[in-house]
């Protein structure tokens, strides 16, 4: 079955997490990524670690099935290959330095005006307007600006997601806005141009909080690995050493746990505990009597327990863990994506499409596909500006 976005072309002045993010989630629909990087280096997340094989896991992760041409695009020559591209290309996407597109001549309004069918997406740290529009951006310091920090952690100390959250919502806004221009352009033969901020990703991300700031008084608490707003919510110790993580989301199914699990039925019409804002302030005390009621038993035996009368429950894995979880397998999602370095194990993307695979296509090395793409636009000499 054809792929949705077969045929598209996208070319990409990307690097780090956020724009390639974005750009692998359209190669893997079949578009024809380009990814121009600098000759020799590359994309500097290239040398974030080594840990696969002796290349970068961010690396390996967001840049599958593209195509890398190794352009200096401070050379006359470079900038007349990316044009001759562009005049060909569906989407332009970048996240440079700020400022840095519009002295390359690649603004979006410049663009527009070159290549009226051409979509052009920016993607920054804090936005194109504004006193922090020249400001630096990297995820763990979007996290620090977009007041995250303050509410993850524990009550002692802040701590960052263990993920570049930052990046990946900024990514998936991308993603999901150059879907929707493509199908606009569809429609009205024209092309567009928006921006991405990380800011902004990350801000609608923290709606709750926000919320619960600006109207609460106060911000929601950091917790460690429990919930702010909802209890019990969080890892309980059982008797075997191990913890359980329960999830009660509302009053019928706080019955059933005191009724079912802890034994309970009591605890229901306890003035302590009738409600979830009453559990959440009277957590410190609901935590001692579920731990408790769980110390006679397995982790096995609780989530059995749980299972059986429709609470929501989850056990800690680690990493390599989930690389195995059971779910992989029983669901077949689990690929190979060739990569410089050989065969790397990879999981499918998250939309499952009855009838259709993803591409997932191999992840290139530094200025793989340059002379092969030069050919095509009739300039098969290379020259000193790409390799």
């Amino acid at each position: 079955m054809l792929l949705p976005l077969a045929g598209v072309t996208v070319v990409s002045l990307e690097q780090a997490i956020a724009a390639p993010f974005a750009t692998r989630q359209l190669a893997d629909l079949g578009a024809r990524v380009i990814k121009v990087e600098r000759p020799g280096d590359g994309d500097f997340a290239r040398s974030f670690d080594d840990t696969v094989e002796g290349m970068s896991s961010h690396f390996v992760w967001v840049n599958r099935g593209k195509e890398s041409l190794a352009l200096d695009l401070k050379d006359d020559r470079a900038r007349e290959i990316l044009a001759r591209l562009l005049a060909r290309a569906d989407v332009f996407v970048q996240n440079l330095a700020p400022g840095a597109a519009d002295r390359l001549g690649l603004g979006a309004a410049e663009l527009r005006e070159r290549y009226p069918r051409l979509i052009v997406c920016g993607i920054s740290g804090y936005g194109t307007a504004g006193p922090y529009r020249d400001k630096k951006a990297y995820d763990l310091l979007v996290q620090c600006e977009a007041g995250l920090l303050s509410i993850t952690g524990t009550p002692d100390a802040p701590a960052k997601a263990g993920i570049p959250i930052a990046d990946i919502a900024a990514g998936m806004y991308a993603y999901t806005g150059l879907l929707t221009a493509l199908y606009e352009r569809q429609l009205t033969g024209e092309g567009s141009a928006f921006e991405v901020s990380m800011l902004d990703a990350l801000g609608e991300w923290m709606g709750f909080p926000y919320y619960f700031a600006t109207y609460g008084g106060t911000p929601p608490p950091r917790t460690g690995a429990r919930h702010a707003a909802i209890a019990p919510y969080g890892p309980y110790r059982v008797g075997d050493g191990s913890q359980v993580f329960v999830g009660v989301q509302n009053d019928r199914e706080w019955a059933a746990l005191c009724a079912h699990v802890l034994g309970r039925p009591d605890l229901v019409e306890d003035p302590r505990f009738r409600t979830n804002s009453l559990r959440v302030t009277g957590n410190e005390r609901l935590t001692e009597l579920i731990e408790t009621a769980f110390a006679d038993r397995t982790a096995a035996e609780i989530v059995e327990r749980l299972d059986a009368v429709g609470i929501a429950n989850a056990r800690m894995r680690t990493v390599a863990e989930f690389a195995d979880h059971p779910q992989h397998a029983a669901r077949d999602r689990l690929r190979s994506v060739d990569s410089p370095v050989g065969p790397l194990r990879a999981l499918l993307p998250p939309v499952t499409v009855t009838g259709r695979e993803a591409a997932m296509g191999p992840v290139p090395a530094v200025g793989e596909h340059t002379r092969a793409i030069l050919a095509e636009l009739g300039m098969a000499d290379p020259g000193p500006s790409a390799e």
